[in-house]
């Protein structure tokens, strides 16, 4: 009955002591993490590569993804927003590019929530349309809601939601 006690204590144990040493891989800062849309471009779209690889604009392979938006803490309690172009890989996703979207910089924001266009997971076009919902005062009774949007050409629109 003891070596069974000690059995179950040794292991409760290692347990406990494997979870608590396993490093989280999502940094605590992280607040809101959207991903949608996607985006598709031939791979190595350059002269140089169709000629080395001797395929043409319409059999040239095609690099294809997806988006993300994350709403990142900053140490005075307002938020950064990252926009990234995730890969999808034979190897599994891979950032392509990553930048801080400026425009929500300048607002020093408070953020809310991050919502997709749709929730399904499918979008019918590239490009990405998502919703940021924000407070720059942080006492102030409702957000605000700013979009992102990038059309099929991947060219990105930050601007204040009408209604």
């Amino acid at each position: 009955m003891k070596r069974h006690m000690l059995a179950a204590l040794a292991f409760l144990l290692l347990a406990g002591t494997a979870s608590a040493e396993s490093p989280s891989p999502v940094a605590e800062t992280i607040t809101f993490v959207v991903s949608t849309g996607f985006w598709e471009e031939p791979a190595g779209d350059t002269e140089a590569t169709r000629a080395e690889t001797g395929k043409s604009d319409e059999k040239a392979d095609m690099r294809r993804g997806y988006y993300k938006l994350i709403a990142e803490r900053q140490p005075d309690g307002t938020a950064e927003i990252h926009l990234q172009q995730i890969e999808a890989t034979a190897n599994g996703p891979k950032v392509a590019s990553s930048t801080v979207l400026e425009e929500f910089s300048a607002l020093k924001p408070y953020v809310t929530d991050i919502r997709p266009e749709n929730s399904s997971g499918i979008t019918a076009q590239p490009g990405l349309f998502a919703t940021v919902y924000l407070k720059t005062d942080p006492k102030a009774a409702e957000p605000e809601s700013w979009t992102v949007l990038i059309d099929d050409l991947g060219e990105i629109k930050v601007e204040r939601a009408t209604n």
